[in-house]
């Protein structure tokens, strides 16, 4: 499975699935067309600040509200690596996984990540290394079926494969 690396952007606690993606953009499923107005109504310089590879990292209830797929879908389709938060909203933690959003729950990493830092995560190990700081943390990895799924892309492509 892939390593991700790259600046991170930090988030406090119940980013909910409306500022990820807005409601009044949910009549698009094009991830291109979502990921123009991600995280639009809760930070309007995210997309300028952000760069292909770049790391979310939030605090506590990452995901919380609505059930939509939208959110994670317009996570990754804008060029996020990885979410880091402290914990994930049960169904946001399910449908990154369904579309492939590597996602890791790490509360040590999250109070020791600062916006802006350097930071590389091995998806294997469960790692989270702050380059900034010279310190390291332990995530929970995923499970190797899990792993497998999001090197897939996503749950469909992972039984399409079969």
């Amino acid at each position: 499975m892939n390593n991700a690396h790259g600046k991170v952007i930090k988030y406090g606690d119940n980013v909910d699935t409306d500022v990820i993606i807005p409601a009044r953009y949910l009549n698009s499923s094009d991830p291109k067309e979502l990921a123009t107005h991600c995280m639009e109504d809760l930070d309007k310089d995210f997309l300028s600040r952000m760069k292909p590879g770049d790391i979310m990292v939030a605090e506590k209830n990452f995901g919380c509200g609505s059930s939509r797929e939208h959110a994670p879908i317009a996570i990754k389709a804008c060029g996020i690596s990885c979410v880091i938060a402290e914990t994930f909203a049960r169904i946001f933690y399910r449908n990154a996984i369904n579309i492939g959003l590597p996602i890791i729950e790490c509360p040590e990493a999250v109070k020791g990540i600062e916006d802006g830092d350097e930071v590389s995560v091995d998806f294997d190990s469960g790692i989270i290394k702050n380059e900034t700081k010279g310190t390291s943390f332990k995530g929970q990895p995923f499970p190797e079926f899990m792993q497998k799924i999001i090197d897939a892309e996503g749950l469909v492509n992972y039984i399409n494969s079969k």
